[in-house]
């Protein structure tokens, strides 16, 4: 099993289709929970939602789509730009250290 980062930026103006498939995107968020290494919203200087920022666990990055196309964040069609690339955690507080 890989890592993927998952970069996704909102499309303009998709605020409150956001708010409305929170309730449902938190309780997909519960159920994947073993699939993720880390969720949550990107956010501007202000502290406004401008994407989210996933790195999940999957065997590709096709994996790693379908894993984002079950999100109901997905399906409210709120994201402009998504991108999906192999990542690998090497260091810091997250994973204890250093991988070296």
């Amino acid at each position: 099993m890989k890592s993927y980062a998952i970069y996704c930026t909102d499309k303009p103006d998709t605020a409150q289709k956001r708010l409305d498939a929170r309730d449902a995107h938190f309780a997909h968020i519960e159920k994947t929970l073993d699939n993720l290494l880390i969720a949550g919203p990107l956010l501007d200087e202000a502290g406004v939602t401008i994407g989210s920022l996933l790195v999940v666990k999957a065997d590709n990055a096709e994996q790693a789509r379908k894993q984002l196309e079950a999100d109901p964040y997905f399906s409210a069609d709120i994201w402009v730009d998504i991108r999906i690339t192999p990542f690998m955690p090497a260091a810091g507080d997250w994973i204890g250290g250093k991988i070296w």
